[in-house]
């Protein structure tokens, strides 16, 4: 029988070996299996998994070593400590998408306002904001069905009530509303990147991480400069940015003559 901490020296984890963490991998699916938190695993690490434990670890480290992604195999990941459901049919909330809710919630208007997240896959983004502005009012939306389903079932289990997540083409179903602040997390990845090859991406869908060009007949597809003039159409005044693509952005803003010169009382943003 296997033991919790006979697991640690097996040679499972050294089938983990192109995982950067295999022992903590391991740990984790340890505790997906036996409903156990990672310290108590660690602490009575000669607790005996049963044959259906055992069996099902193994299963879930066969999927591990071909290289599907931790959170696909446990069905959750954390985004600014909230537990989310995750699936194939978006993208893995990552760490560093973070730090755009943390530009987000510094330009926000003191007051309650209207917050608009394009392209919300699991509703990462916008519930964290709406966790943290419950007197804001958070519209998601995502083109992908699969992907809308999963944002309400992770509102619903977490009980955020101030978001309203449908399904839009971008702004198509928006209907002119306006907003204070638009957030997103586009595709932005070229198509010939190599790095869509290796590590998780491989099984994430190409359509959130890779940027199709203007004119490529796909629904749903981003670029830069569209999305840029419609977003500043639906602020409620003028705006500002923040995040890598911020230069990108302003060019397209000069081109197209999108800045408003009327006079506002706050700082509308578009963050990027």
């Amino acid at each position: 029988m296997m033991t919790f901490s006979g697991l640690a020296c097996s040679r499972r984890i050294a089938r983990l070996a192109e995982s950067d963490s295999p022992r903590r991998d391991a740990e984790i699916l340890l505790g997906h299996v036996t409903g156990r938190a990672r310290t108590w695993i660690l602490a009575f690490g000669e607790t005996t998994l049963s044959a259906d434990e055992a069996a099902r670890l193994e299963a879930l480290l066969v999927r591990r070593q071909r290289g599907e992604p931790i959170a696909h195999l446990v069905g959750q990941r954390e985004f600014w400590s909230l537990p989310l459901f995750v699936s194939p049919a978006t993208l893995i909330p990552r760490p560093d998408t973070e730090c755009l809710v943390e530009q987000a919630l510094a330009r926000l208007p003191t007051a309650p306002c209207r917050i608009l997240d394009l392209g919300t896959g699991t509703g990462a983004i916008a519930l964290a904001l709406a966790s943290e502005r419950p007197d804001c009012e958070v519209t998601a939306v995502d083109v992908m069905p699969d992907a809308v389903a999963l944002a309400l079932r992770n509102a619903e289990h977490l009980g955020i009530a101030n978001v309203t997540i449908s399904q839009s083409d971008w702004f198509s179903a928006l209907d002119g509303q306006r907003f204070a602040t638009i957030v997103s997390n586009p595709p932005y990845i070229d198509a010939a990147d190599p790095h869509l090859a290796e590590g998780d991406v491989r099984f994430e869908p190409l359509t959130a991480l890779v940027a199709r060009r203007p004119g490529a007949g796909r629904s749903g597809a981003y670029h830069p400069r569209g999305t840029a003039v419609s977003a500043a159409r639906r602020l409620e005044c003028c705006w500002s940015m923040a995040g890598l693509r911020a230069r990108r952005f302003a060019r397209c803003s000069a081109k197209r003559a999108i800045w408003t010169s009327r006079p506002v009382a706050t700082m509308a943003t578009m963050s990027v």
